[in-house]
C-alpha cells in the first residue's frame, strides 16, 4: 500500500490538476506491476509501471524500447520517468492481447494475418541487429538457464534426484543442445517474443498493423531462431505443425530476400528451430516450476503439459535427444493408449 501511495503522489505531480482513477492493468513473472490510469476529462488512458528500484532495474527497459522504436517496432512511447522511484509513464497499448484475441477469435484465416504482422514487426528489429548493443546470449547464460530444469522442475516439483549416470547423461545433451544454438547467426532477441507479449492494435482500415510489444527488458543479442520459437511454440495456445511449418516457411524466405542471416536450406534452418526449442523449453519448465515453489504463482502450473508436450516431440525427432526422452519418460510416463482389434 505504502508503494502504491508514492505512485499516485508522483503520478499526481508529473500530472498536476488531472484527476485520474488507477486501476491493474496487468502483472507479469517479474516484479513489475502495471496500472492503468484513467483520467475524468477523458484524456487517453496511460500505462504506469511500477518497478522496485531494489528488484527491478528499468534502464534495461528504457534502452530496449529505444532500439525497438528505431527499428520500426510499436513498443509504448514514454512519457515520463522517475528511476530513482522505478516509475514509468507510459502510452496505452490497449488491453487486449494476441492470446486473447487468438482465443475468441476462432478464425484460421485471422490468425495467419495477425502472425504475419508480428514476423513483420520482428523482423524489422532483426534487420536492425548489431553487435556490441544488448548482452550476448553466451554459452553462460544459455547454460544457466538450461540448470533451472534439474534445480526446480526434477528436484523441487518431480521430487526426483538424478543418479550418476543419468546427471552425466543430462550434462552431455545439454552441451549438443548449446552447441547448436551457439552455431546460429546472432540478431537482436526479444526473449519472450509470445502472445501474452504482443498487443493487439486494430487500425482504422482493418487491415492488420504491428502489434504492440511489451516485456522487452531482458533482450539479448543470440540465435536468430530464438523468437520464432516463443511466437510459434508458445507456451499459452497451441497450433497445428503444418500451421507453424507454412508460416515459418515464409519467414525463412523473407528473411532471405531481407538479407538476414538465415541457413541457406530450409532444413538446417528448421533443426536450428527445434534444438533452439528443446532449450527454451527446458528453461520455461524449470521457471514455471520456480514460479509456483518459490513464488508461490500457480497459474504457469496448468502451462506445463504443453511446453512438456513441445519438448518430447521434438526429442522424438532426434537420436542425440533420445537419452533425454528416456529421463522425460522417467519424469513423467506417457500415458499408453492400448488398442484391440477383434
Amino acid at each position: 500500500m505504502q508503494r502504491l501511495e508514492q505512485l499516485r503522489a508522483w503520478l499526481a505531480s508529473t500530472l498536476p490538476g488531472q484527476a485520474f482513477d488507477l486501476a491493474p492493468a496487468s502483472a507479469d513473472a517479474s516484479f513489475r506491476r502495471y496500472f492503468r490510469a484513467t483520467f475524468a476529462d477523458g484524456s487517453p488512458s496511460r500505462i504506469v509501471m511500477d518497478a522496485p528500484p531494489e528488484k527491478e532495474d528499468v534502464r534495461p527497459w528504457l534502452h530496449v524500447a529505444e532500439l525497438f522504436r528505431a527499428a520500426g517496432a510499436h513498443v509504448p512511447e514514454v512519457l515520463a520517468q522517475d528511476l530513482e522511484q522505478g516509475f514509468l509513464l507510459l502510452s496505452d497499448l490497449g488491453s487486449t492481447t494476441y492470446l486473447q484475441a487468438l482465443k475468441t477469435q476462432d478464425d484460421p484465416q485471422r490468425a495467419a494475418h495477425l502472425y504475419a504482422d508480428a514476423l513483420g514487426s520482428l523482423a524489422a528489429i532483426q534487420c536492425a541487429s548489431r553487435p556490441g548493443v544488448l548482452p550476448e546470449y553466451d554459452r553462460a547464460l544459455l547454460l544457466r538457464e538450461l540448470q533451472l530444469f534439474p534445480e526446480w522442475y526434477v528436484a523441487r516439483h518431480k521430487g526426483v534426484t538424478l543418479n550418476e549416470a543419468e546427471t552425466a547423461t543430462l550434462n552431455a545433451t545439454f552441451d549438443k543442445i548449446l552447441a547448436s544454438n551457439l552455431a546460429e547467426p546472432q540478431v537482436f532477441v526479444h526473449r519472450d517474443y509470445h502472445s501474452r507479449n504482443l498487443m493487439l492494435l486494430e487500425p482504422a482500415d482493418g487491415l492488420g498493423a504491428n502489434p504492440g510489444i511489451i516485456d522487452f527488458q531482458d533482450a539479448v543479442y543470440g540465435p536468430i531462431s530464438y523468437d520464432l520459437v516463443s511466437l510459434f511454440k508458445d507456451a499459452y495456445i497451441r497450433w497445428d505443425e503444418e500451421f507453424i511449418l507454412d508460416l515459418l516457411i515464409r519467414y525463412w524466405e523473407t528473411a532471405k530476400k531481407l538479407g538476414l542471416p538465415v541457413r541457406e536450406e530450409f532444413a538446417d534452418f528448421h533443426r536450428d528451430f527445434e534444438w533452439m526449442g528443446v532449450q527454451r523449453h527446458i528453461k520455461v519448465l524449470g521457471i514455471f516450476a520456480r514460479l509456483y515453489h518459490r513464488d508461490g504463482k500457480d497459474g504457469y502450473l496448468a502451462d506445463m503439459p504443453l511446453v512438456m508436450d513441445y519438448l518430447r516431440r521434438t526429442c522424438k525427432r532426434y537420436r542425440d535427444l533420445g537419452p533425454l526422452l528416456k529421463l522425460l519418460d522417467r519424469l513423467e510416463p506417457e500415458d499408453v493408449q492400448v488398442g484391440y482389434t477383434f
